[in-house]
């Protein structure tokens, strides 16, 4: 029975939004993961019918051993849908035993209503736009090279024909180096390359906050991933640092830290230090730490950029307006916060702020007030050029959300639907350097650092103060749809 108990409590935590399907049931303990992965989604798929048997049969009210809404689910799921309950004789079993004939019954009924001829007919129907989005498998490049895994998966009898081809078309992606395309009809999670961390089943947009960020790859290099469960962008940073160096990876929910360890270890990330500690609460002058040079964020956000496989199983209730508005500003208050901080560090020369929003209230307006902020103005940082930022990307940000429409030419957004990836944003702020500081490496024929912009510091300050005199701060937050 604590199977069932387990599955309730992951709809728990999805009906009180606390992650999304693939995200709560990471968190799950490995050996249990897939059986209970399986009970939650179909269980979803058919929550609708369910709900309706449940409430016609007013078993919640007349069996005081069910409790929970979502554990009559899962138990109704199995009994209605599957092979019958799989647990020992107890009471919470015998309760939903009881009014068997019934349920079968109120469930019959149902199917005649609706005029459906099988039972599938009743699942809950996927987001279409996820059908056009391909199988991504990024290449864990700390195992092996993505020209071996091309060349296996050609022995496997694959073709370079592209992902929508045939289901064993696939090809290499044009934006990330390590990144290959498959049908989104494939599954891999049982394969074993995936098993042995060879793949990482990762979203396209997902891998470019690494690669922009375009951390160190020498043994000196000092890097941050300050939200890093469940260890996807973690282990990527780790690949594009060939595991040199040291990259601390920060996580605060213990739960969420344990699937991290996992991750890095399955993913043989040798230069990761985690850290179950909040990023926030991290003094950048600690000398452990105030010789970071990167720094990824991916804050909290709103998932609204989300279009996979799983989430449109997920009831979305009706928000108000405000209600919306108040709950993204308070996203956004956090996501500035991190950003801030992060440019507090002494040495940090480059900071990538990116989520999987569509909101501007969370993409270009935290940009924007993280460009007036004094943390910036007095760390010297702005927004790297545009060639700098994945430059082959022609959807950028929307400039009437910036004060310098111009500055919307540095940011990437996706779009989901159009770009084949979830929807998602990223920036990558720069530290400049003083005029005499770049004519001082010059005259020693030193290049400027990775990360620093040979334009005038004060310049910048100056004309960024001067933009934050003449502009009132917005009343309200819009949100871009």
């Amino acid at each position: 029975m604590n199977f069932y108990f387990e599955g309730a409590k992951v709809l728990d935590r999805l009906d009180a939004k606390q992650g999304s399907i693939k995200g709560v049931i990471a968190t799950l303990p490995e050996k249990d993961r897939k059986r209970t992965a399986a009970l939650v989604i179909e269980t979803l798929k058919y929550k609708s019918v369910l709900n309706d048997v449940l409430d016609a049969s007013k078993l919640l009210k007349e069996e005081k051993k069910i409790t929970s809404r979502n554990l009559a689910l899962v138990l109704l799921h199995d009994l209605l849908l599957a092979k019958g309950i799989q647990a020992s004789e107890g009471p919470v079993k015998q309760a939903i035993l009881r009014h068997k004939t019934r349920l079968h019954s109120e469930f019959t009924r149902i199917k005649i209503k609706k005029g459906v001829k099988s039972v599938t007919e009743l699942a809950a129907t996927g987001d279409e736009r996820a059908a056009k989005i391909p199988r991504y498998v990024r290449i864990n490049t700390s195992c092996w090279s993505t020209e071996e895994a091309v060349e296996t998966f050609i022995a496997r009898g694959y073709s370079l024909d592209g992902p929508f081809a045939h289901s064993k078309g696939f090809a290499r992606d044009e934006h990330i180096p390590d990144l290959l395309l498959f049908s989104p009809d494939i599954q891999l999670s049982d394969d074993p390359l995936y098993t042995a961390g060879k793949l990482i089943l990762q979203d396209k947009a997902s891998c470019f906050p690494a690669y922009i960020l375009s951390p160190p790859d020498d043994d000196n290099g000092v890097v941050i991933d300050a939200t890093a469960a469940p260890g996807n962008k973690t282990s990527h940073l780790s690949a594009l640092m060939q595991n040199k160096g040291t990259l601390y990876a920060f996580e605060r929910d213990k739960r969420r830290f344990a699937t991290l360890q996992m991750m890095l270890a399955k993913a043989r990330c040798k230069n990761v230090q985690p850290v179950n500690a909040d990023f926030l609460t991290v003094s950048p002058d600690d000398p452990k730490y105030n010789s970071v040079t990167h720094i990824l964020l991916d804050p909290s956000c709103s998932g609204s950029g989300i279009v996979n496989r799983l989430d449109h199983l997920l009831e979305s209730e009706s928000e108000s307006m405000d209600d919306r508005e108040t709950r993204l500003n308070k996203l956004a208050d956090f996501q500035l916060m991190m950003i801030k901080h992060a440019m507090k560090f002494p040495s940090v020369k480059r900071i990538v702020y990116s989520t999987c929003s569509i909101h501007a209230a969370e993409n270009e307006h935290v940009v924007r007030d993280a460009l007036q902020s004094e943390e910036c103005l007095s760390g010297r940082f702005d927004l790297a050029s545009p060639g700098d930022v994945l430059p082959a990307w022609k959807r950028r940000g929307i400039p009437e959300e910036m004060n310098n429409p111009a500055d919307a030419a540095s940011l990437v957004r996706c779009s989901p639907g159009e770009d084949a990836t979830n929807g998602f944003f990223v920036s990558l702020f720069v530290r400049q350097i003083s005029t005499a500081e770049a004519e001082n490496k010059k005259r020693k024929g030193a290049p400027c650092a990775n990360g620093d912009e040979e334009t005038p510091s004060e310049d910048t300050a100056i004309r960024r103060r001067n933009k934050k005199k003449k502009r009132k701060k917005p009343q309200a937050l819009t949100v871009s749809s």
